[in-house]
């Protein structure tokens, strides 16, 4: 979710207004994507990078984090929708990790849409720890082999399903530390839309430009078949 600075950079507004108006992108999207057929999301909310930003940037962003779960949560119930949040828990403020665990076990037995938020996240710190947790349980003899699976079912978005689609907004063009393991077969599409303007009809675009593809997963292309 990218560009909410440049937003507000255009309008000669502060950044926290851009940042404000991502929020209710984020909103619309989440709202649109079961409409699609999306079963999960995750969108990039916090990096472990981001605490480099002006303390009071940062402290705007914590903000908002705070607003979007006490305004969405009821919401999220209601609809059937599981919060996880991946990342790292360390600097983290303790009010934001208590709304986080109380959102999550409340979202916990939710099964139509499955919303995963990227705070604090950074993939290599997660393949890290991953790493970490497969080497504790090679010792304990939990498993004797590293293969892909073990691998995957130690990040921290193992209870999501193979990541189809990666879009990025706002014009750049690089996954930015983001899914790096998860990525492998997915498909990118870069959009030139600001964050703060993203909604249904960009979703449906990105997707459209999805359904266009040619997955082959390392194989030699296969004929096409028609839809019907």
């Amino acid at each position: 979710m990218d560009g909410n600075g440049r937003w507000a950079q255009r309008r000669g507004v502060p950044r926290a207004v851009g940042h404000r108006e991502g929020v209710q992108a984020l909103k619309r999207t989440v709202e649109a994507a079961p409409q699609f057929g999306i079963r999960c999301l995750t969108v990039y909310g916090f990096s472990t990078e981001n605490w480099n930003r002006p303390l009071d940037e940062v402290s705007d962003l914590m903000g908002l984090v705070r607003a979007y779960v006490r305004s969405d949560l009821e919401r999220m119930v209601r609809e059937n929708v599981r919060l996880r949040v991946i990342g790292q828990r360390e600097g983290v403020p303790d009010d934001i990790l208590e709304l986080i665990d109380d959102a999550e076990a409340r979202t916990a037995g939710n099964d139509r849409f499955l919303l995963q938020v990227a705070f604090n996240y950074g993939a290599r710190a997660d393949i890290t720890e991953a790493m970490r947790r497969l080497h504790a349980d090679m010792k304990a003899g939990v498993i004797d082999e590293i293969t892909d699976a073990a691998i995957s079912q130690r990040l921290s978005t193992c209870e999501a399903p193979p990541l189809d689609l990666i879009i990025r907004t706002s014009g750049e063009v690089r996954l930015s530390n983001f899914l790096l393991w998860e990525a492998a077969y997915a498909e990118l599409v870069f959009q030139e839309v600001l964050w703060p303007d993203y909604g249904p009809e960009a979703l449906s675009a990105a997707l459209e430009a999805f359904r266009c593809r040619q997955r082959r997963f390392g194989a030699r292309p296969g004929p096409m078949r028609a839809a019907g």
